[in-house]
């Protein structure tokens, strides 16, 4: 007996002998006063336990069978169900046939068994949150996670990249190998080919996104404002397709897409164990098909306002060109690009007015190919095989008797030969001489 029912027995034997009326007695113990003639008229052929309720202490009718509990305990003891809580296991006992236990009851059963130890919420930094955006489409967070996400099964290092849109918290998620521009790329074509442009993404500064100029920090000019650097390749892109980008200052600012991280770190993990996951397509696959579904049914809300601020691509908008690799190369005189160390020759045929020594657009795109545009119309080109440089023969010395060039055709003069051997004046009648001629 609880100390309430000692206390309502108190309020009833009052009654009983006439201390109070029964009316008193029903505001008392907050019921009406047929209940007291009730409760009065059970103490008189009860005694005391008229108080207690007949149906404590018997288990209830709609008690689970205790062979469905040992059954979904033997289930969740596996080690593919290692550190499931009571929802996920829940809804993965769901799917087996004949076991139907709610969360709660789930809890209960884990926690006697030693496969669950419940946590105390520890209470959390006061802070006001950001309003969400009114309209889908309006913001959309973009991030990156590095996680174990096979848990060793596969020789692969994974990255989930994923778009979350700020209104309504609807995922939009893929596995790479790397996080690299050129898989940021791919994941930015399959968003917007499933729902267009949004107006603007919200990132961190990696640089895939952002390039600053780089300083050392003893430097005398370390203090001054950086200068402006030109956009990285996700950044033209953007521009482009004329999305705004927006950069946050620190990973709490992109709260909602860090939070699905967390999700995901714990949930997506686990459900890829219990299917086996080992590989990339694996992975994908899985996330495309049963994540992602869950996840937009389940954790999305409906937004402030029904208008979709997505855009559809405009006709000049060629996604092919806009998410590549762009650089710009002139062109040489003799109608060639140099590109890696390789020369391209542009087709006669799309020779026109100031192409040469003029300025090309080089487009690496995602899937393999390149291209290249001159003002807003695209050239026809092809390889061209470099000549081969080869080393010339060395020329052999001339001898030393071999006569120099053009000997052959000028004569030695002779006019010198015995000229010291011809007899000559004395010195007095050499002076008499010149004299005689001056």
């Amino acid at each position: 007996m609880t100390q309430a029912d000692r206390d309502r027995l108190v309020t009833l034997k009052k009654a009983k002998k006439k201390l109070i009326t029964q009316a008193e007695a029903a505001a008392e113990l907050q019921v009406s006063a047929r209940h007291v003639k009730r409760m009065l008229k059970a103490l008189r052929d009860r005694g005391d336990r008229a108080v207690v309720h007949g149906l404590r202490g018997r288990e209830s009718n709609r008690k689970i069978d205790a062979k469905v509990r040992q059954q979904a305990l033997k289930i969740l003891s596996a080690e593919v169900y290692r550190g499931f809580g009571p929802t996920l296991a829940s809804e993965h006992l769901a799917k087996k046939p004949g076991i139907e236990v709610s969360r709660e009851t789930l809890r209960k059963w884990m926690q006697a068994a030693g496969l669950w130890k419940g946590r105390r919420r520890r209470p959390k930094n006061v802070h006001v949150w950001r309003q969400r955006r009114s309209r889908c489409g309006e913001l959309v967070q973009w991030d990156t996670s590095d996680h174990d996400w096979l848990e060793g099964r596969g020789e692969e290092r994974l990255y989930l990249i994923s778009m979350i849109d700020d209104a309504t918290s609807r995922l939009y998620a893929r596995f790479v190998r790397s996080d690299s521009t050129e898989e940021n790329l791919r994941t930015l074509r399959g968003y917007l080919g499933l729902y267009g442009r949004p107006v603007a993404f919200y990132t961190d500064k990696a640089s895939h996104f952002h390039s600053t100029e780089k300083r050392r920090r003893d430097a005398p000019d370390v203090d001054q404002d950086r200068k402006a650097m030109p956009p990285t390749q996700i950044g033209r892109a953007l521009r482009e397709l004329n999305i705004t980008w927006i950069a946050a200052h620190s990973p709490q600012a992109k709260g909602r897409v860090e939070r699905s991280f967390d999700t995901a770190q714990d949930r997506l993990v686990k459900e890829m164990r219990v299917a086996g996951v080992k590989t990339l397509e694996q992975a994908n696959q899985y996330l495309r098909d049963e994540f992602l579904p869950w996840w937009n049914k389940t954790l999305t809300v409906g937004p402030a306002s029904a208008d979709d601020a997505h855009r559809k691509l405009d006709k000049q908008q060629d996604l092919a060109a806009i998410l590549s690799h762009v650089e710009t190369r002139q062109v040489k005189g003799n109608y060639t690009v140099p590109i890696d160390s390789r020369h391209y020759v542009i087709d006669k045929g799309s020779i026109c007015t100031g192409l040469r020594g003029g300025a090309v657009r080089v487009e690496w795109r995602l899937d393999g190919t390149l291209a290249m545009r001159f003002n807003d119309r695209y050239l026809a080109f092809e390889l061209c095989m470099e000549p081969v440089r080869t080393t010339a023969a060395a020329k052999p010395k001339p001898a030393k008797d071999t006569p120099a060039k053009g000997a052959a055709t000028r004569r030695k003069s002779t006019w010198m030969n015995g000229f010291f051997g011809k007899p000559s004046p004395s010195l007095s009648k050499a002076i008499r001489i010149a004299n005689a001629t001056s």
